[in-house]
């Protein structure tokens, strides 16, 4: 699955959790009907850990003999949002070449939902890699990389430095 499809901020904002969620059910739902369930990987990149809150003020009459105003309003909690700064990416999706065009209609479905404006963006990076096709293809040739489930490791060379190939010593007769 070497292609990734991310939908980026294009704002600073505050998602709400409920937004994030709307946008993967319609996300999710197009790619499983047009893609196949077990032909891509969708990650979410963003995460609502901000606590909003709200301060309620009573609008009855004789309400101001009831409440404070402004003063120690440190209010009730009314939900979470994920903090988004431009550039950050909120969604990306793994999947093969030909599912593309479909990935992107998936995130404009979903680009919907979101307060602001986002950008979805083809990646020229190996899935959820941080090397490009070209590296990985590369890397992958001359054994440097192994296989760790949705990513991937680099093998270094290890080992003692008395039989690395680079401090061999030169041999003189």
């Amino acid at each position: 699955m070497p292609y990734s499809v991310h939908i980026v901020s294009d704002e600073v904002e505050q998602i709400s959790s409920e937004a994030l969620e709307a946008a993967r059910i319609a996300c999710n739902k197009y790619l499983t009907k047009h893609v196949g369930k077990d032909n891509f990987h969708l990650r979410c990149r963003v995460h609502p850990w901000h606590v909003v809150r709200i301060n309620k003020m009573l609008s009855c009459a004789g309400a101001d003999r009831l409440q404070t105003g402004m003063r120690q309003a440190f209010g009730k909690s009314y939900g979470k949002v994920a903090r988004v700064k431009i550039g950050s990416i909120l969604y990306s999706v793994r999947l093969d070449k030909q599912h593309v065009k479909p990935a992107l209609e998936a995130f404009r479905r979903a680009k919907n939902k979101f307060p602001g404006r986002q950008k979805i963006i083809v990646s020229n990076k190996w899935g959820f890699t941080q090397l490009t096709r070209l590296d990985f293809q590369k890397r992958w040739a001359e054994g440097k990389i192994k296989s760790n489930g949705s990513s991937i490791k680099l093998v270094r060379p290890k080992g003692p430095l008395a039989e690395s190939p680079l401090f061999q010593a030169p041999v003189t007769a």
